[in-house]
């Protein structure tokens, strides 16, 4: 038995035996029997097993509460209030810059208000300045126009980077003193808009386009357009673009229009464009013919299982299927491959090759179509491949490419067994009105009924995808207009071998060649109503004389700008008076890249020789994402050339896809889509959870985008500012590569911007009141070395910007003037110059504050392409040299090595080797933990050189690293008591300890840690060297544990060092 000392609690047990008791236990327990015995220490090992369970879920809470406290403090020292600004300042009125500057950065009160103001002071126009744009030397001009996003669309990251660098180059040329124009626009987005508005007709009226007819769906797209369609220019606005948006131009506004029909009349008046009845690429879900560059080619290994729109279950691809043909009035068969085993319904041939010795005698033979129940020839053609399957192909003239040239050349019949929804035809008599894949395998069982089946294989295949339905694209025969491309083609190569047309970066050449030198004829038919509609007519004449035309014939087709106009043309063709002409436009609308190829042109009123086309025609730049540069890119250049014999630009920048931090191509099924407007204010993880919900996807799909949120922004994504943003995509931007976006980058640019905003509240400070800048700065003889040192840094920084930005090195300028501002400036000047501030010397207090005005001002300059709201911000807050300045840094000259000849390279040596000295000092007093503790420094060396460099900046080791003293040893040895560091192999530095530090506690310390360090050590490596462990062990978790055993021994290695250093010490 146990019993309970006095006032005892269940927490106070007395586990002894009492006195006298002794006896009584043991022959209870001798009573007991075994099986007793086993019952009870079986209890008694559950009751420890319970009560170690409950003392370790105790300790957990404990620190589970202790942590959600720490978490909770933290939270709340976080949220603190966001400083905005509040002063009523009228919309385009300049913004109040007498008030204080607020103790912290906070993007929303900087962003106020500056953009108002710059575009209502018309900052942002080329005639900002100027009395006329006549006669300008069109070297002084920068001319860019804006890739045209998607009036359906809305700010994505690859806007962002696109808009941040073209901004970015725009605001540069600007401040350079050209005449800069960036001119934006918007684009129609034929496909897209008719989607958007097709599906809200539906949610809103229950109608189908064609229950209300063309007319009144394009006032439904066009009052669509104009509720929605600003959207995006507000996000270009937010992330601080400089458009002229005087200038702002629509696809289908009247005047590009206008161009757009002009371009197609004269392309078909000159046989570049052209009528034709061809195999095209047709979507089955947009009921439309796409191009192939919106052909998708996806690669699959094998069978695989894919989700096809329209369809419920998914669809098998990535297998090559054998069925035979029994062979006319024989009993032979021929058996053939096919990876569409359902297009068999429309063969009209089989092929094989001439010299296939296998099928020589079934030449000129036919076969029996199983469902059809007709002959079909066996013909030889070369084309075949008698390595591929069974070396004989079916061949199905009407639903792929290389059938469809066979077709022509053995005049074969041409079935079209799948219509334009995607359900199969008459041709197909017993499967008509299926859906074409379900009609795969309704075919594929038919023919095993048959006994026709041979058997199935995995494939290794490209499927066609369209890129804007996802819908596998189907090949059709149709009557379509095409551009005959092989001219213009041939003249964007050669503008480009002759230098004449600049593609940066140069990698991008061989792509750009490959393409256009093996470019088909361009489909521009789309059968849709929004969008410019063809300016074509067929003419029916009532004229016994003029045999009736085919769809197919141009001879029946004439292409004008009005129908009156295409009236005479009709007339004139055919020699009969208007009243015999009856003409029919075509129905279809132009491929929107069509209106986009001319883009560069149209939006300044081609065909008209206005003002704006003689000034900014061609431009300068073309930038963009080399994703495009097909789509986009090569069809200006062609239709450029061809429409006006000028390139449209003489340079085009190819910036590199926005991956997210993983690497991974930005997709919303993985969640990683981002807004930049979100990385811009912020946004909860919640709040990007009911983005995904709000969206298109499926339910599955929902719940692995938030998943893969969850995993990247646990807490959200933080509010980081609109100049943090463009900063960090600019600096990201290395030719060549990928993007790959990391969030917490952004932030700590963010992070950066806080510092600029910190330096220049304490450099206004210093500056005070009455200060005024030198009208031209120069040395006036009382500046010292890390005076003139800050100041070659400075013309370092101008130097690489001026070399970085015309080769759009964005990564190296970004990397100089964030380099100038953090390490430089921040982290060394103003810590140096602070003592000096407060010296009293007022002529070299003087010289100090035109160094450090002279600094910030040119520091803002560089900064303000890429940070154009704090620059704004902080630069309004300095005073000017002189009367008469712009009023704004956007139209301030940008700094060159002309204004900032300060370079220095030997003091920068100087000042780097002093720094190192300063770090490895810093490094030591965090060893022996000495935080608010002065102690002397003894700089030991016995080269005189070093020696003479040290003691020029004496005084500023001094101050850097918060020493007593600094005292500069040659050829002498210091006092006993110090730590020892090498900085090199001229140079240690030895730190005093004795009489500062309490050795025996401090050596106590380190004991303790360095026991717990040897326990660890000893846990690791009985871990890694079970015998199971490289087999059991994921390899990741192998790589962290030999990594943390690395820097454990280590960290032993630097403990036992302070050990013996403390010991001598003693």
């Amino acid at each position: 038995m146990f019993t309970m000392s006095s006032g005892s609690s269940k927490d106070n047990v007395n586990t002894e035996p009492a006195a006298g008791d002794t006896g009584a236990v043991a022959g209870a327990n001798e009573a007991k029997s075994a099986a007793q015995l086993k019952k009870e220490a079986k209890q008694k090992a559950k009751e420890e097993k319970m009560k170690k369970f409950n003392e370790k879920k105790q300790k957990q809470d404990a620190m589970k509460e202790s942590s959600e406290g720490k978490e909770k403090k933290k939270k709340e020292k976080k949220d603190v209030a966001v400083t905005t600004y509040d002063v009523k300042t009228p919309s385009g009125e300049k913004k109040d810059t007498t008030c204080q500057l607020p103790d912290a950065y906070s993007p929303v009160y900087v962003e106020a208000a500056w953009y108002e103001w710059w575009e209502k002071m018309g900052f942002f126009k080329p005639e900002y300045g100027r009395d006329s744009l006549e006669n300008v030397d069109p070297n002084d001009i920068f001319m860019i126009c804006i890739p045209p996003p998607n009036v359906t669309g809305s700010l994505h990251l690859g806007h962002a980077l696109t808009n941040a660098i073209e901004d970015a180059l725009t605001r540069w040329n600007r401040m350079k003193g050209k005449v800069a124009l960036w001119n934006p626009g918007c684009d129609h987005a034929g496909i897209a808009t008719q989607v958007v508005v097709e599906k809200r007709l539906w949610r809103e009226k229950r109608l189908t386009r064609h229950d209300i007819g063309r007319e009144k769906f394009l006032e439904e797209a066009w009052k669509w357009k104009n509720e929605k369609g600003g959207r995006i220019y507000d996000q270009l606005r937010k992330i601080g673009s400089s458009c002229d948006w005087d200038r702002e131009c629509f696809t289908m506004d009247p005047k590009l229009s206008r161009a757009v029909s002009e371009a197609f009349v004269r392309m078909h008046a000159d046989g570049t464009i052209y009528r034709s009845n061809r195999l095209i690429n047709w979507s089955c879900t947009l009921k439309s013919a796409i191009s192939d560059i919106e052909v998708e080619k996806r690669e699959l290994p094998g069978r695989t299982l894919l989700f096809v729109p329209g369809y419920e279950e998914k669809i098998e691809f990535g297998v090559l299927i054998e069925f035979a043909y029994k062979v006319e009035n024989s009993g032979e068969e021929i058996v053939v491959a096919t990876t569409r085993i359902e297009t068999m319904l429309g063969d009209t041939a089989v092929a094989v090759h001439p010299e296939d010795q296998r099928y020589k005698q079934l030449q000129g033979k036919n076969v029996i179509h199983p469902f059809r129940n007709e002959p079909i020839p066996i013909i030889a053609d070369d084309f075949v491949d008698m390595n591929f399957g069974t070396g004989a192909v079916k061949i199905t003239p009407a639903h792929d490419p290389n059938d469809y040239d066979c077709g022509k050349r053995n005049n074969l019949p041409f079935l079209q067994m799948i219509d334009d929804e995607g359900y199969i035809t008459d041709v197909g008599k017993q499967f008509k009105g299926m859906k074409r894949f379900l009609a795969r395998t309704a075919v594929l069982e038919a023919l095993k009924e048959k006994n026709l089946y041979r058997g199935t294989k995995d494939n290794p295949m490209l499927i066609p995808i369209c890129s804007r339905s996802k819908d596998i694209v189907e090949p059709l025969v149709k009557s379509q207009w095409f551009v005959d491309c092989t001219e213009m083609a041939a003249a964007a190569v050669q503008a480009v071998e002759d230098g004449d047309l600049e593609i940066i970066p140069d990698m991008h050449i061989k792509t750009w060649n490959q393409w256009l030198k093996n470019s088909r004829d361009w489909c521009i038919s789309r059968q849709l109503w929004w969008g410019h509609r063809i300016p074509a007519y067929f003419v029916t004449v009532d004229d016994s004389s003029v045999p009736p035309g085919e769809d197919t014939d141009n001879n029946y087709w004439v292409s004008a700008t009005t129908e009156e106009e295409a009236l005479e043309k009709a007339a004139a063709r055919f020699k009969v008076p208007k009243d015999k002409i009856q003409l029919r436009q075509d129905d279809d609308v132009l491929d929107t890249w069509f209106s986009s190829g001319i883009f560069p042109f149209s939006i300044f009123g081609w065909p008209d020789e206005t003002p704006d086309l003689k000034t900014f025609y061609p431009g300068t730049l073309l930038e963009t994402g080399h994703d495009i540069i097909f789509f986009w890119v090569a069809r200006m250049v062609m239709m450029s050339l061809k429409l006006n014999g000028k390139l449209p630009f003489k340079q085009v920048y190819l910036h590199a896809m926005v991956r997210d931090a993983h690497g991974r191509k930005m997709s919303k099924s993985l969640g990683n889509v981002i807004d930049p407007v979100d990385v811009i204010k912020g946004i909860t993880l919640e709040g990007l959870h009911k983005i995904l919900e709000q969206g298109n996807l499926d339910p599955k799909e929902v719940q692995r985008a938030k998943d893969g949120q969850k995993r990247d922004y646990p807490n959200g994504i933080p509010e980081c500012g609109t100049d943090a943003l463009r900063f960090a995509l600019c600096a990201y931007t290395a030719q060549g590569r990928d993007i790959n976006l990391d969030v917490m980058r952004v932030l700590g640019y963010r992070h950066f911007c806080n510092k600029m905003w910190n330096a220049t509240r304490f450099a206004t400070m210093t500056l005070g009141e009455g200060f005024t800048p030198k009208a031209k700065f120069e040395l006036c003889g009382l500046e010292g070395p890390m005076d003139r040192w800050i100041l070659s840094r400075l013309a370092s920084a101008v130097q690489a910007c001026e070399i970085g930005w015309p080769v759009f090195d964005f990564s190296s300028i970004t990397t100089s003037i964030h380099h100038f501002w953090l390490y430089d400036l921040c982290d060394y000047y103003l810590e140096y110059m602070k003592p000096i501030v407060q010296s009293g010397d007022s002529a070299r207090v003087d010289a100090v504050r035109q160094v450090l005005y002279t600094c910030l001002d040119i520091g803002l300059r560089l900064i303000s392409p890429f940070m154009p709201f704090i620059s704004e911000e902080l630069f309004q807050r300095l005073p000017r040299r002189t009367e008469g300045e712009p009023p704004s840094i956007c139209v301030t000259r940008y700094p060159d090595v002309k204004e900032c000849p300060f370079s220095n390279e030997k003091l920068d040596s100087d000042v780097e080797f002093v720094q190192s000295i300063i770090k490895q000092i810093r490094s030591l007093r965090a060893d022996y933990n000495l935080v608010k503790t002065k102690a002397d420094v003894y700089l030991e060396s016995s080269d005189e050189e070093v020696v003479t460099i040290i003691k020029e900046f004496t005084d500023t080791i001094r101050t850097l690293t918060y020493s007593s003293n600094v005292k500069t040893l040659l050829n002498e040895k210091p006092p006993v008591g110090c730590a020892m560091m090498t900085v090199s192999d001229k140079c240690q530095i030895h730190l005093m300890l004795k009489g500062i530090v309490d050795v025996s506690k401090e050596i106590g310390k380190l004991e303790q840690k360095k026991q717990r360090l040897n326990d660890q050590n000893k846990k690791l490596q009985e871990t890694m060297s079970k015998a199971d462990y490289q087999n059991k062990v994921p390899e990741k978790v192998r790589a962290a544990n030999s990594e943390k055993m690395v820097q454990t021994e280590n960290e032993l290695k630097k403990i036992e060092e302070a050990i013996r250093t403390f010991k001598l010490v003693e």
